[in-house]
Parts: structure tokens; C-alpha cells; sequence
């Protein structure tokens, strides 16, 4: 059985900072709760994608991953600084539990299971289990955003100035990454599958909706009535271009890593943050998005590998998966924050 195979198509960021729930913002809290239920609509969907309905669905909800960078990006900015180890630590001990359940659960369906130490090192290393592995690339954009924010200085001449160019330039240089780093990469003979995995570990390019993000903070543009509604027919117009491009296979058709992507994905964030909606219930499950990124997977591979879904087709198959598997995460975080000690809830991403 290839679990693996099946569930690599998106995964989340993990949460910015373990911030108390008082001092949270709830703008970005409430795009975050869209956002990850965003991730459990294309978890949800049947793989591989055949279908033009399935690719279309598929092409909505992929920015889910750029509004998390969006919002970390924006948040760093306002802050003016990036608290590192806090960072790692809220993402690593979570998802270190979390690695260490996948495992289990992928050895358990495959007797074949390579278990010597280098590989399991390896998979740890690479997030190489269900959909963890973009913890690393999330940690890599926050890691070049320390690096940028730890050398500027308070109050220096032209500061802001250098910050802009150098947050352009990251924007552009993620571009052409995403535009040539495969085309490269086969010239040189790489193989198909190292070519998907780099791809999906492309740093510049996610960094670049970070970049976005901090420019937005920056700058805060002025938002009105007119200015959204540019903004939804901008946005209306880019996933079109994005959803043909995937469906019909035109040029970069990529899932992510292209250029119809970055426009569709970066229209979409400044659309929901220009918004400036402040949905409560939303907001709580976007505090705990870290927390659903991490444990909604096995819901959606037990449900693929013991419900036989499939036999109803693959709309209801979508549909059971998608609804089955945010009630229970949401539910699950929800007893985990009444019940379960601070400390413990902190450990599972909560």
C-alpha cells in the first residue's frame, strides 16, 4: 500500500508562535481557520486527480498554504522582530509526536517498512511521512526571517528602504526558482520523483508569499469598498488562469511552484486580509490549525483505508472524508483545550 503516495499533495505551516489567546489576532486567526480547512478539502479529495472537477476544487483551495506564510510574514513585520527558538520549539516538539504516531501507523500497513536508524533518521529529516514535510519549509522561511530582521538596525537611515528592495527582491527570486529549478533539474537527470520532492520543499518560492506578507504589514495599503471589490474580480480572474492551466495541462500545469499559483495564492491573501473579517468561530480552530495540520491526517487514511468510501463514488467519497474528518479534528481540539493539561496541549500542537 503507497500512504505516501496518496496524502503528498499540500500540507500547512505550523502555528507562528504559541501565543496566549488574549493577545492573538483574530484577522488572522479567522484566515487561518479557513485555511486549514482548506487543507482538509484537498486531503479529502480522491487521489490521484483524474477528474476536471477534482483538479478544479483542488486548484481553490491551494493557497491555503500561502495564507499561513502570508500571515507569518505580516505578523514578523508588525513585530519587528522573529523569536527563533520559540518558533522551532512550538513546531518541533509537536510535530516530533507527531512524526513518531505516523510512523506507527505507516509500519503497520506496510510490513516492508524500511526501519534501519538512517532511514528513519531520514524520514524525520525530510518530514517523509504522510504530509509533515512542509514543517521543514516552514521553518526555513522563518529561519530567513530572522536572518533578515537580526540585521537591520533601530532607527537606521534608510532602513525601511533596504527592507523593501530585499523583500522585492526574495518575491522575484522565488519566481524564477519556481520557474526553472525543475526545467534544471531534468536537464541535469534528475529523476521525476527527486524533481516532485524538491519542488515541494522549494523555499524561495514559499518564501516569497512571506515576502508579500511583510511588504503588506509595511505598507498596510488603504482598503476600501472599491479596492476589494478590484480585488475579487482580480482574484476571480487569477484562479481561472490557474484552474485551466491545471486542468487542461498548459505549460507549468504544477500544483504549486508556478506562476498562475503565486498570482491565484497571493491575490487570495490580500483578499482576506484586506477583508478584515473576525469570525470567532473560525478564529478558535485557526489558533489550532498547527494542531489539526497535524492530527487530521490519520482520520482521512483511516477513513481511505478502512471505510471503503470508494464503492459510493468519489463525490460522496469527498464529501463523507471532508465532513467526517473536520468534525472530529475540530472536536478533538476542542476536548483537548478543556480537558488536557496546558503543557500537554502545547506538546500536540494545540
Amino acid at each position: 500500500m503507497t500512504i505516501l503516495a496518496e496524502t503528498r499533495s499540500v500540507s500547512v505551516p505550523a502555528r507562528d508562535v504559541a501565543t496566549p489567546v488574549a493577545s492573538r489576532d483574530t484577522v488572522f486567526d479567522t484566515m487561518r481557520g479557513i485555511a486549514i480547512l482548506m487543507v482538509i478539502g484537498i486531503h479529502a479529495l480522491p487521489q490521484p486527480l483524474d477528474a476536471a472537477w477534482s483538479k478544479s476544487i483542488d486548484a481553490a483551495l491551494r493557497p491555503c498554504v500561502p495564507i499561513f506564510l502570508f500571515a507569518s510574514g505580516y505578523l514578523t513585520a508588525k513585530a519587528g522582530r522573529v523569536p527563533l527558538a520559540k518558533r522551532l520549539t512550538a513546531a518541533l516538539i509537536p510535530y516530533t509526536i507527531a512524526f513518531a504516531a505516523a510512523y506507527v501507523y505507516m509500519a503497520a500497513h506496510n510490513p516492508a517498512m524500511d526501519h534501519r536508524l538512517i532511514a528513519t533518521l531520514a524520514r524525520f529529516g525530510l518530514a517523509y511521512v504522510f504530509v509533515y514535510y512542509y514543517v521543514f519549509v516552514y521553518l526555513g522561511c522563518t529561519i530567513v526571517l530572522w536572518l533578515i530582521f537580526s540585521g537591520q538596525r533601530p532607527d537606521a537611515e534608510g532602513q525601511d528602504q533596504r527592507l523593501t528592495l530585499l523583500l522585492i527582491l526574495a518575491i522575484g527570486f522565488g519566481l524564477a526558482t519556481g520557474a526553472y529549478l525543475d526545467p534544471a533539474m531534468a536537464r541535469l537527470g534528475f529523476s521525476d520523483p527527486l524533481i516532485e520532492e524538491t519542488r515541494m520543499r522549494d523555499i524561495p518560492f514559499w518564501f516569497s508569499f512571506v515576502a508579500l506578507g511583510a511588504l503588506t504589514a509595511m505598507y498596510r495599503p488603504s482598503i476600501d469598498r472599491r479596492t476589494v471589490t478590484l480585488l475579487v474580480g482580480a482574484t476571480a480572474v487569477a484562479f481561472l488562469l490557474y484552474a485551466t492551466v491545471r486542468v487542461l495541462g498548459i505549460g507549468d500545469a504544477a500544483a504549486y511552484d508556478s506562476v498562475a499559483y503565486f498570482l491565484y495564492a497571493g491575490l487570495l491573501c490580500l483578499l482576506l486580509w484586506s477583508s478584515q473579517a473576525r469570525l470567532p468561530a473560525m478564529a478558535a480552530i485557526g489558533s489550532g490549525s498547527y494542531f489539526i495540520y497535524l492530527w487530521h491526517i490519520f482520520i482521512v487514511m483511516a477513513l481511505r483505508d478502512h471505510a471503503a468510501l470508494r464503492q459510493y463514488g468519489p463525490v460522496a467519497s469527498f464529501v463523507v472524508t471532508c465532513s467526517v474528518t473536520a468534525t472530529l479534528s475540530i472536536g478533538a481540539l476542542w476536548c483537548l483545550r478543556r480537558c488536557a493539561p496546558a503543557r500537554l496541549a502545547r506538546w500536540l500542537g494545540a
